[in-house]
C-alpha cells in the first residue's frame, strides 16, 4: 500500500475548482454546458473511485531497476478518449518527440517538474526515492480538468471553448504532480485549511516550476495558475493569481474569482471539502508576499522555507493556517537565522491575517 503520514490515503485533486465547473454547468448553451456537467460526473466517478482503491490497498509505484538516481523515469499514456488508465504507452524515458504536442508537453512537465525538485531541493522525484512518473493524455471527451488520484497524472483536452489542452501550462502538470510531494511528506488532509493547504502547496511549487523553467525571478514571475488554460472567449488570465488573489478572472460563463487574499475575506462553506480551491488564496498571497520581500529566485529563500515547512515532520496532517505559519517561522529560523528571511515570513503571515506576530 502506498506510505503515507498517519494511515491517511491519497485523495483525487483536481486543477478546476468545483465551483467553476458549477457554474459553467448551468450556461445555456449546451457546448459549454454539456462538458461541464459529465466533467463534474467523472470527477465524482473518479473520487469514489479513489476511496474504494485505498480501502483494499493500492500498490506503491516504484521507480524501475534501471532507472538511475536522480534521474527521472517518465511514462505518458493515450486515453484515446476513453477513461480506462492508464492507456496505451506513447512515450517513455529517452523517446524522442512525436507528433502528438500534448504527448510531448506532458513529458516536458514532468521533467520539469522532476528537475526543480531535484536541484532547488534534492529531492529525487516527488516520493524522494525515485518514484516513476506516470501521466495519461487525451483522457474521455471534451474532459476539462487535470488530476492527480494518487499515483498518476491525468489531463483533459478541455474543451476548446472554455478551456485548452491542460498540459500546456507548465504549472498545471507541476501543481498535479506536488499533490504528490504533499502526499509523501505532510499528507495534509484535502478538507477546509489543511485541504486550503494542500491546494496552495500545489499552487506554490506549480508557480515554481514555471519560474525555474523560464529562469524568471520573483518580480518577473506573472504570479499566476493556469495562464494560456482558458480559450480566447473567456475573459481571464488564468485559474488563480498568487499576486491578486480574485482577479485571476470575472467572465459571464464562469463567474468572478472568489479568492481571498487575507482573512478579511475567509469563505466558510460545506462545497468543495469546505472550499479548499478558495480559501487556498491566502497562504498563495503569504507565499508571494515572502518571495517579493526576499526577491531574487524565489526557489532559492522563499521556495526553500516552504520545503522545509512541507518536509520537515512538524505539521499535523489537520494543520490549519496558523500552525502552518507557526512552522515556516520556525523553518525560516532553522535555516536562515533570525535575519531577512525570518521577518519577511513572520510579516507576510500578519499581512495577510493568519497571524499577529511581530517583529522586533
Amino acid at each position: 500500500m502506498t506510505t503515507t503520514r498517519a494511515g491517511i490515503e491519497p485523495v483525487f485533486c483536481t486543477i478546476v475548482p468545483p465551483h467553476v465547473l458549477d457554474k459553467l454547468s448551468q450556461a445555456e448553451d449546451p457546448a459549454l454546458s454539456g462538458p461541464a456537467r459529465r466533467t463534474l460526473e467523472r470527477d465524482a466517478r473518479e473520487r469514489t473511485h479513489r476511496r474504494m482503491t485505498t480501502v483494499v490497498g493500492a500498490p506503491a509505484v516504484a521507480a524501475p531497476k534501471e532507472a538511475a538516481e536522480g534521474k527521472p523515469h517518465r511514462t505518458i499514456h493515450d486515453a484515446k478518449h476513453r477513461t480506462e488508465l492508464p492507456g496505451r504507452k506513447v512515450r517513455e524515458e529517452g523517446g524522442k518527440p512525436g507528433k502528438d504536442a500534448t504527448v510531448n508537453r506532458a513529458y516536458a512537465g514532468l521533467g520539469a517538474t522532476f528537475e526543480l525538485f531535484l536541484k532547488a531541493f534534492a529531492r529525487d522525484s516527488i516520493d524522494g526515492r525515485g518514484l516513476a512518473l506516470t501521466a495519461t493524455v487525451h483522457y474521455d471527451v471534451d474532459y476539462a480538468n487535470a488530476f492527480w488520484n494518487g499515483e498518476q497524472m491525468v489531463f483533459g483536452d478541455g474543451d476548446r471553448e472554455v478551456f485548452l489542452d491542460f498540459t500546456i501550462p507548465v504549472d498545471v502538470i507541476g501543481h498535479e504532480l506536488a499533490h504528490g510531494v504533499t502526499q509523501y511528506t505532510a499528507n495534509l488532509a484535502y478538507f477546509g485549511q489543511s485541504g486550503a493547504l494542500n491546494e496552495s502547496l500545489s499552487d506554490v511549487f506549480g508557480s515554481l516550476i514555471k519560474q525555474y523553467a523560464l529562469g524568471q525571478s520573483a518580480e518577473a514571475a506573472d504570479w499566476l495558475i493556469g495562464a494560456g488554460l482558458l480559450a480566447e472567449r473567456i475573459n481571464g488570465k488564468a485559474l488563480r493569481s498568487m499576486k491578486e488573489p480574485g482577479t485571476a478572472y470575472d467572465d459571464p460563463l464562469l463567474g468572478k474569482d472568489p479568492q481571498p487574499s487575507t482573512m478579511d475575506g475567509y469563505v466558510r462553506t460545506g462545497r468543495d471539502n469546505g472550499g479548499v480551491h478558495i480559501n487556498s488564496g491566502i497562504p498563495n498571497h503569504a507565499f508571494y508576499l515572502v518571495a517579493m520581500a526576499l526577491g531574487g529566485n524565489a526557489w532559492e529563500r522563499a521556495g526553500q522555507i516552504w520545503y522545509d515547512t512541507l518536509t520537515g515532520g512538524n505539521l499535523e496532517v489537520d494543520a490549519d493556517f496558523e500552525a502552518f505559519a507557526q512552522a515556516s517561522v520556525a523553518a525560516a529560523s532553522a535555516r536562515y537565522g533570525e535575519g531577512e528571511e525570518h521577518e519577511a515570513v513572520l510579516k507576510a503571515w500578519s499581512r495577510v491575517g493568519v497571524t499577529t506576530l511581530q517583529t522586533e
